[in-house]
Formats: C-alpha cells, structure tokens, sequence
C-alpha cells in the first residue's frame, strides 16, 4: 500500500482555504493547513493574481499528488458564487500548471465522507476534521477545517477512483482490473 499526498481546498476570493495531508491507508495525517487571504479592496485581477502565486508556493513546497476541490453550492447571491468560482477557477488552473491531478466533491458528498451524513452541520464537520486529524484543536478559520474535510474526503475516495480508473482502463481495451 502507498501512501497519497492530498491537497484540500475550499474555494473563496477573500479566504482560500487548503489543508495538505499524507493518507496511508486508513492513516491521515495533516502535513500543513491554513488559508490564503485577499485584501478586500484589492482590484479582482489582483487578489485572484495573489491566490494563484500563494497556490503555486504551496504545489511546489509540498508536492501533492491530488488536489481536490470543492464544487460550488450556489445560493441566493449569485456575485458571491460568480466570485467564488473565479477563485475555485485560479486553483484548478494552479493544480493543472503542476500536473496534480484533480477531484472534486460536492458539499454533501464531503459531509457524508467526513460525518457519515450528508447533512452534517459545520461543527459536526469540524470535529470529524480534528478528530480523523488527531489535531488537539479544530482547524482555524472554518476555511481552513473546509479545505482539510475535502481532502480527507478524496483520501477516503482515492482507493474507489483507483479501482474505477482501472476498470475504465480495461474496458477500452488496456489492461485487465
């Protein structure tokens, strides 16, 4: 069994968070977590500019072999999700640059990943977060515990995608699962 080096983001233009983890197995372990902020007025090119370079630091310090990415929930204010989705746009494109390879969760899907139920509330989340972690506090910002929650969520998938890639593989003819 190998181990897998994820990078978890929750995607925002104010605060970016992203936690990187080493999975082993049923093994988690947090490598670095944190968020990346934008000044509030700070032109959009800029602060979407200054998520893309805090990014690209982090692909090249820590190395992951996944990034897993938040989808969006769209809500009422659509100029958040419009915003939102810029920035979740500058992570793709920052993973991509670095050749990680992406995946991408729903909310609910990262709730019922990390709580078991899919409609888990964010303290529910945020104590599975340390607690799967074994951090003696839970993540600060909620961003932060956010972008941790989606990449133990992958950890937890990653076996699946394998075997799906695999059969995938199979099927048009390569080799056998």
């Amino acid at each position: 069994m190998s181990s897998l080096r994820v990078m978890g983001i929750d995607p925002g233009l104010a605060r970016m968070g992203y936690g990187i983890l080493d999975s082993y197995g049923n093994q988690l372990r947090a490598v670095v977590f944190g968020c990346l902020e934008t000044p509030a007025n700070t032109p959009l090119a800029k602060r979407l500019s200054i998520l893309f370079h805090g990014l690209q630091t982090l692909l090249e310090q820590y190395q992951p072999q996944v990034m897993a990415v938040e989808e969006l929930f769209f809500n009422r204010n659509t100029t958040t999700a419009f915003t939102v989705g810029q920035a979740r746009g500058v992570a793709i494109l920052a993973g991509y640059e670095h050749q990680v390879q992406l995946a991408e969760y729903t909310p609910m899907q990262v709730k019922l990943a990390v709580t078991g139920y899919g409609r888990a509330d964010k303290v529910q989340v945020q104590t599975m977060v340390k607690t799967l972690l074994s951090l003696p506090t839970v993540p600060k910002p909620d961003d932060t515990a956010d972008a941790l929650a989606v990449a133990i969520t992958h950890a937890h998938m990653a076996p699946f995608v394998a075997q799906e890639e695999r059969i995938r593989r199979a099927l048009s003819g390569g080799t056998t699962p």
